[in-house]
């Protein structure tokens, strides 16, 4: 049997699917995973996936390209696949993937849907109403025949040696960047918890994109180590592992860390819901307030001015959360 999976968002939505996958691996002889450009470095690390197929589609994504017939052409005409597992987010159709797939050949098709499938889905599964989404994922691969077969939390490949990048002793890592403006934390306050965290004792890595130098540097500062842009995905993957505990927030190194089992203190945004969103799977701590005015909005820039869920977390508190999570697994 040859399968494909869909998740066709970002780098940490690609990381969730991890378990997923590894269910359809073990039944299936050939696995292929469709991902966007920003799941793509994520899903060259997770077990189980034999090709990875990259494809933005015009129905996600922050700047969704064109519809391209020719672009969707030679898509189907690479697809080669039996059965189908498309897994989305709670708040998001299944059924124009459906509709791709089936035009690629694709006989068997499952996902989550609350929209009437008509002929596109052979497995229409309710998700359980307050599913993490690596949860949901694993419902939606059980409901299709792909049982879970080991405890189920996220995964990648073993990381490559860092010890180049992150010196010698224990470290926390704290990475200020986000995916949207909405989930991040001010720069003012990471700088001050990287103070804090060198006062308690801590050595602080801090970590971001080749687009975040500036802000990565300014939160180093003098008593952090400045990581930014020095990282791709493996090599992050490897940084995080060898790391007490990770502060983030609610964007791909809290998934990251998850997958090589490092605690994380969440500093989340409640735009998306904490319950289908938070570390999955490892000790963590969830900073932020949780019944702001923007809770559940699904807002890339904030709409309460002040940004008071996250601007309401301070330095101390953070500290506080890193002690908790070093004292819990040392």
């Amino acid at each position: 049997m040859r399968a494909i999976v869909t998740r066709l968002d970002s780098f940490g939505d690609v990381l969730l699917a991890g378990p997923a996958v590894r269910a359809v691996a073990a039944r299936a002889d050939h696995v292929t995973l469709l991902c966007g450009t920003r799941g793509a470095p994520a899903a060259r690390l997770l077990p189980g996936v034999d090709e990875v197929l990259v494809w933005d589609a015009p129905w996600g994504g922050f700047e969704p390209p064109a519809v391209d017939r020719a672009g969707l052409d030679a898509l189907t005409a690479r697809i080669d696949a039996d059965t189908g597992l498309i897994l989305t987010s709670f708040h998001q159709s299944p059924l124009p993937t459906a509709l791709v797939l089936r035009l690629a050949g694709v006989r068997r098709l499952a996902a989550d849907s609350v929209d009437y499938p008509g002929s596109l889905l052979d497995v229409r599964h309710q998700r359980a109403p307050h599913a993490h989404e690596a949860e949901a994922a694993l419902d939606l691969a059980e409901a299709a025949g792909f049982p879970r077969l080991d405890d189920g939390r996220l995964r990648v490949h073993e990381p490559p040696p860092v010890g180049g990048l992150t010196g010698p002793g224990p470290y926390v890592v704290l990475h200020p960047g986000a995916s949207v403006p909405a989930r991040a934390w001010s720069p003012d306050r990471a700088a001050e918890a990287v103070r804090e965290l060198a006062a308690a004792g801590h050595r602080v890595l801090v970590t971001g994109g080749p687009g975040e130098r500036d802000l990565t540097a300014h939160v180093a500062g003098e008593h952090g180590t400045d990581l930014g842009g020095r990282t791709e995905a493996p090599e992050l993957s490897g940084v995080l592992a060898g790391a007490d505990a990770v502060v983030t927030g609610n964007t791909a190194p809290a998934h990251l860390a998850a997958a090589v089992g490092t605690p994380v203190v969440s500093l989340f945004a409640p735009v998306v819901p904490a319950e289908r969103w938070r570390p999955y799977g490892v000790p963590y701590v969830l900073l932020g307030d949780q019944d702001a005015p923007c809770a559940d909005s699904r807002a890339r820039q904030c709409p309460v001015p002040g940004h008071p869920c996250l601007n309401t977390v301070t330095a101390t508190d953070v500290a506080a959360a890193v002690e908790k999570l070093v004292g819990e697994t040392s």
